[in-house]
């Protein structure tokens, strides 16, 4: 989460979602309830934190790009979930509908990478293609064979200057998790 807009962006769609199910809840107590998610005590806590991990406004306006988030197009939210939660291990950090029979957009993220994952016809392509820098790709690689995931069983491929695992979702995109070697 980079500011106070993410956050409060978090607490809106949370209160249009328990809205869209008949339970109201204010904007205050929407942002106490996105700071518990975070483990921390309370909003004024989160908001400190965020405040102290905003970069400070440089004097010759520098241009700084944050971390990209691929929107991945879905077409069944339990095969994605079977997917993404069950086999890579992400978790859900919230969802979004417009309403009951809606869309689902939703945010999944696993040790800083971050996706969004959409049902949304207009959001993204299927069958999309993203690469992925880690560190620790050989106990990935064991963790994702040690599920014995019954449509998918990845390999440990190595590159030459990297080491690769791609796989591939219900839904033919796919990821390729890279580890640059050390030189």
């Amino acid at each position: 989460m980079r500011d106070h807009r993410d956050a409060k962006a978090m607490a809106k769609a949370m209160r249009e979602a328990l809205a869209a199910r008949g339970t109201t809840i204010s904007h205050s107590e929407a942002l106490e309830i996105v700071a518990r998610q975070f483990g921390l005590a309370n909003w004024n806590i989160l908001a400190a934190q965020l405040d102290a991990a905003a970069p400070s406004p440089s004097s010759d306006n520098a241009i700084a790009f944050e971390q990209a988030v691929p929107i991945v197009r879905i077409f069944d939210v339990a095969k994605a979930h079977d997917f993404y939660l069950g086999f890579l291990g992400f978790k859900v950090d919230w969802e979004h509908r417009f309403g009951d029979n809606f869309p689902l957009y939703t945010q999944v993220s696993r040790q800083g990478l971050r996706l969004h994952l959409s049902e949304h016809a207009g959001d993204a392509t299927p069958g999309g293609n993203m690469v992925v820098y880690m560190k620790g790709i050989r106990a990935f690689h064991r963790e994702l064979t040690d599920k014995n995931y019954r449509y998918m069983k990845p390999g440990l491929e190595d590159e030459g200057t990297r080491l690769e695992v791609e796989v591939i979702d219900p839904f033919n995109n796919h990821m390729r998790f890279m580890e640059l070697k050390e030189a």
